[in-house]
C-alpha cells in the first residue's frame, strides 16, 4: 500500500536534513532536530515548544491537549475485522490485525493503514539520521500512535518504542512511575529549563541549558516530580531497566 516514489524521495530530502544538521557540533542541535523532523515523510509535525504539557503518571493520563477525535481511534463504532477490505486487493495478516479495532464505521481502512504505514516512513527516516530524535519524536507523540504502527506493521522499529517507554517529554511528571536514572535530553531549545522535587515540594536539582545543546542530569530516588520546559524530550543513559 506504499507510494513508490517515497522512498528515492526520503533519500533526497535526508541529503538536504543531514547537511543542514552539519551547523551542529554533535548533530542533535534543536535546528537540527527541526530540519530532521520537518524533512521526514509523513504528515508535518511540530518542533518542540517551550510550552509545558502536563503528564501525572500516576495517575495514568496526559492532559497535553491532544484531540482525540481526530485519531483513527477515536472511540464510535468500529467497522467489525470481517469488513476490513480494501476496495482493491487484499490486506495481509498485519496489516489487518493493525486495523482491527481502528477504523470507524464510514471510514476507508485503506486510509487508516495509510496512517500507520506514514507512522512506519517516518520513523524509517529519522532512524537513519539520528536515532535519540527518532526515540524522541515517540516520547513527545510527534509521531503519533509509533507503538500499534510497530507491533504490526514495522517491527524492526520495536526498540524505538521500548526506549520511548522509559523517556520523558516536556512537563511535570510525578509518581510511582518516576524512574530514578541519568537522562540525557534531545534537542533542547535554548529555552530549555528543568527542576526535581522530592517531598514536601523540597527543591533537588534544577538548571537550564542556554546554549540549546544536549546535557546529562541525575534523577535521584528520592525525586517526586520531575518538571521539564522546552528540553523536548529526555532518554535514559546507560542500562535501560
Amino acid at each position: 500500500m506504499k507510494n513508490p516514489l517515497l522512498a528515492g524521495a526520503a533519500v533526497v530530502i535526508l541529503t538536504a536534513a543531514l547537511a543542514a544538521c552539519g551547523s551542529s557540533d554533535d548533530g542533535n542541535g534543536p535546528g537540527a532536530a527541526d530540519a530532521l523532523r520537518s524533512a521526514a515523510p509523513g504528515p508535518s509535525v511540530p518542533g518542540p515548544s517551550a510550552a509545558a504539557p502536563t503528564h501525572d503518571t500516576q495517575a495514568g493520563t496526559d492532559t497535553s491537549g491532544t484531540d482525540a477525535a481526530a485519531t483513527p481511534t477515536a472511540e464510535g463504532p468500529k467497522v467489525p475485522s470481517a469488513g476490513l477490505t480494501p476496495a482493491t486487493g487484499t490486506f495481509t495478516k498485519k496489516e489487518k490485525e493493525y486495523l482491527t479495532d481502528r477504523v470507524p464505521r464510514g471510514m476507508d481502512p485503506a486510509a487508516v493503514l495509510q496512517t500507520g504505514q506514514e507512522t512506519c516512513d517516518k520513523l524509517d527516516f529519522l532512524v537513519k539520521a539520528d536515532r535519540r530524535i527518532a526515540v524522541g519524536s515517540i516520547v513527545t507523540g510527534e509521531v503519533p500512535d509509533a507503538a500499534p504502527a510497530v507491533a504490526h506493521l514495522c517491527t524492526g522499529h520495536q526498540d524505538l518504542v521500548d526506549e520511548a517507554a522509559l523517556g520523558y517529554a516536556d512537563g511535570a511528571h510525578t509518581g510511582r512511575e518516576l524512574r530514578a536514572g541519568v537522562y540525557r535530553s534531545v534537542s533542547p531549545t535554548a529555552a530549555c529549563t528543568w527542576q526535581t522535587e522530592g517531598a514536601a515540594g523540597k527543591v533537588l536539582d534544577q538548571g537550564s541549558s542556554a546554549t540549546g545543546r544536549p546535557v546529562r542530569i541525575t534523577l535521584p530516588p528520592a525525586a517526586r516530580t520531575f518538571t521539564s520546559t522546552g528540553c523536548y524530550a529526555w532518554l535514559p543513559e546507560g542500562d535501560k531497566r
